[in-house]
């Protein structure tokens, strides 16, 4: 772990009891004479912490160090992911978070079954358990919309990824938000709704799963 996330990282004492204490002391086995690294992803401050007293059920630390440590992807990128299985998504979240996508706004587009209800508590929480592997200092934004439509009017200059002879690897850093499709692809209205010189692709002729067309948008304009 390249540090450890606390809501109150930055106030003078900070106590760590619960999951967090069964993970660092009895999982990982921290030993009491070492310093721990804290952030609470608010700001991009890291907090250096020492152990000033340390019981069965929770440890109580004092902080004596803060220092800003920005690690993110120097670009951006927004995505527009319209809803799939919430199984589907929480499997490949944490590799969008580690590729350093900024924001993922989810859409009940025309193909997305209404059942998929999205639990944004547990989103969150493997969000944060990946920046604290990969080490990134800001917490991706998440956000839900009712429809394609009402996402383009907050977005107007968004890309389609779909298929096309317009590849990405071309006008990838011109591309700041790309909307992705659900299993079935986009409908004929929602096609319209973009201009045919944002409806980008990729080399291939197959047909992707919604959730690897995320991850391969996203690694060809990021890295």
């Amino acid at each position: 772990m390249q540090f450890t996330y606390h809501k109150h990282s930055g106030d003078e004492y900070i106590v760590v009891d619960g999951d967090l204490h069964k993970y660092l002391f009895k999982v990982r086995r921290h030993s009491k004479e070492k310093n721990l690294f804290f952030r609470n992803l608010d700001d991009n401050n890291i907090y250096e912490y020492k152990i000033i007293n340390s019981g069965r059920r929770d440890t109580q630390f004092q902080l004596i160090s803060s220092k800003e440590l920005i690690l993110k992807q120097s670009n951006s990128l927004h995505i527009g992911w319209c809803i799939v299985d919430s199984k589907t998504i929480e499997k490949v979240l944490a590799s969008l978070n580690e590729l350093g996508v900024e924001k993922i706004s989810f859409i009940y587009c025309t193909y997305s079954q209404k059942q998929f209800k999205l639990n944004f508590e547990k989103l969150t929480k493997i969000l944060i358990n990946s920046s604290q592997q990969c080490g990134r200092s800001d917490l991706m934004t998440l956000e839900t919309y009712d429809s394609l439509d009402e996402f383009i009017n907050d977005y107007p200059d968004t890309y389609m990824f779909n298929f096309s002879t317009n590849h990405i690897d071309n006008i990838k850093n011109d591309i700041k938000t790309i909307v992705i499709g659900c299993e079935g692809g986009f409908s004929d209205d929602e096609i319209t709704q973009i201009s045919p010189d944002k409806i980008v692709g990729i080399n291939s002729n197959l047909i992707l799963r919604s959730e690897t067309a995320t991850v391969s948008v996203a690694s060809k304009i990021l890295i």
